[in-house]
């Protein structure tokens, strides 16, 4: 039984040695290939002091040489810190002191203000050409730490998430089982590589023994498309905002692989509906997955929307390891429906241990291996999952419950809005309504009557936003979440 990513890595090495395992935009990799540059890069590393329960601080990139580097410093039983792609050094700096990081690698020589020894990842690439591969291989064990992974969530306040490398496993296990990866896959994955998005679906891909083509960005369409005739790209992974790229960039060449392309995997925030039509329209026999889930309990839920009823808000049945509960304020689980919300609460081996040195923080959301969350859910009749938003975010009119999205779903359908976003504000008689705030589309003036008339042809009444405002732009993270807050 495989107990970490990178034991997963060699295992795969002696099964199938000369598959094609890791592809960047530059190169090509086997599973042989990949194992034994591993192996070769721990060893540097080993002679540049780095031991069991190192903290490695990694600037991200597309590459094998980036992803490489990750794994021989968990070879070496110490902990990968990914932080992403041209950070600033201020907040490289600031991120090793928190991670009390005893080596740094960057993509460029840069000046760092910390006592902490570095080098670039070309550096380290380069002196693992010539070297000697480590041979007295210990691999981890699950119990131990992996990783740590600085979560960007809509409150802004970034937080150290600690894995082991039992989670990574069941991590790539909820994946790999969701979407029934096969030993043929050939995924294609545009996702930066410090996010938990885009690391877990490489996890699963290397855990079955599959292949990942790394794409360096989503606007180079040509490279998008070349990359799937050359290495017969059969299942891709984005990000909402990835897609809207990709579709605005390249019409509808999907098309073409209607055929070919056997999933798409989401996460990490909602689809937009004008986005999620358009790819059903272009792949009406691929299976489209969105997965639901957090840096800390990760791919818990999981829906697959191009072949099932499209039901409002649902986030599909929890994934392999995943059991999910309901709970009320006082986390106390609950039988829940549609008039009798909860707190969506998750347990299994997918869940992080805590909070780096933050055990306040901690408490609040993690209890004897259950993750406490801040959404507001419900199973329905089928034993799906459906997600009304967090709890902040979700709009209590009069004792009836709206979720912010579907709102913004049906606006979103009118030509003049643009990007939109919902939230509640107080009411003296409805304790809470809804406020749109829009972006308008070029072309068209903000028109507040003609919003609501449009509203009220595809919501009930009582959902309709009772105030309206025009915004330059909706705030959102990098990931495409509506950060509510800052409205």
């Amino acid at each position: 039984m495989m107990k970490s990513i990178v034991e997963a890595v060699f295992q795969n090495a002696e099964k199938t040695p000369d598959k094609l395992c890791l592809v960047d935009d530059t190169r090509t990799v086997t599973y042989r290939e990949y194992a034994d540059e591993i192996a070769r890069m721990a060893t540097v590393l080993e002679t540049l002091g780095i031991k069991s329960g190192s903290r490695v601080v990694i600037e991200a990139s597309q590459t094998i040489s980036y992803l490489a580097s990750e794994l021989a410093v968990q070879l070496l039983k110490a902990v990968f810190v990914p932080l992403e792609k041209g950070c600033a050094s201020e907040k490289i700096a600031s991120m090793a002191t928190r991670a009390n990081a005893s080596f740094i690698l960057t993509n460029a020589d840069v000046s760092l203000e910390v006592d902490i020894p570095r080098k670039t990842i070309a550096e380290i690439a380069e002196a693992t050409v010539t070297a000697s591969k480590k041979n007295d291989i210990d691999f981890p064990e699950a119990d131990t730490i992996s990783e740590i992974l600085f979560s960007t969530g809509t409150t802004g306040k970034e937080k150290g998430i600690v894995l082991t490398h039992g989670n990574d496993i069941a991590l790539a296990e909820n994946v790999a089982y969701s979407v029934n990866i096969q030993e043929d896959n050939v995924e294609m994955i545009p996702s930066p590589m410090n996010h938990s998005h885009g690391l877990r679906r490489y996890y699963a891909n290397l855990w079955k023994g599959a292949s990942v083509v790394l794409l360096g960005s989503i606007m180079d369409v040509r490279r998008f498309f070349h990359n799937m005739e050359d290495y017969g790209v059969n299942s891709l992974d984005l990000v909402p905002a990835a897609l809207s790229v990709l579709l605005r960039l390249s019409k509808d060449n999907l098309a073409k692989y209607s055929e070919v392309i056997r999933y798409i995997q989401f996460g990490s925030a909602p689809l937009m509906k004008s986005d999620k039509d358009w790819i059903r329209r272009l792949l009406p026999n691929t299976n489209l997955y969105n997965f639901y889930g957090s840096t800390e309990s990760g791919c818990i839920c999981c829906y697959e929307f191009n072949h099932t009823e499209d039901k409002e808000n649902c986030i599909g049945k929890p994934t392999y390891n995943a059991h999910i509960f309901m709970v009320d304020d006082e986390k106390k689980e609950i039988s829940s429906d549609s008039t009798h919300t909860g707190l969506l609460a998750s347990k299994g081996a997918m869940n992080m241990v805590g909070y780096l040195d933050d055990p306040e923080e901690t408490e609040k959301v993690l209890k004897d291996g259950s993750i406490y969350s801040n959404d507001v859910a419900y199973f329905d009749e089928d034993g799906d999952v459906i997600l009304l938003g967090r709890a902040g975010d979700v709009i209590n009119i009069g004792g009836k419950k709206v979720s912010p999205e579907e709102i913004e779903d049906a606006a979103k359908k009118m030509p003049m809005i643009e990007d939109c976003a919902c939230v509640p504000v107080s009411d003296e008689i409805k304790g809470h309504v809804p406020k749109l705030y829009v972006k308008v589309a070029a072309g068209y003036e903000f028109q507040t009557a003609e919003i609501r008339d449009w509203l009220l042809e595809h919501l009930e009444p009582y959902k309709v936003p009772a105030y309206y405002e025009e915004i330059d732009a909706i705030p959102r993270t990098s990931n495409g979440k509506i950060l509510r807050r800052k409205l």
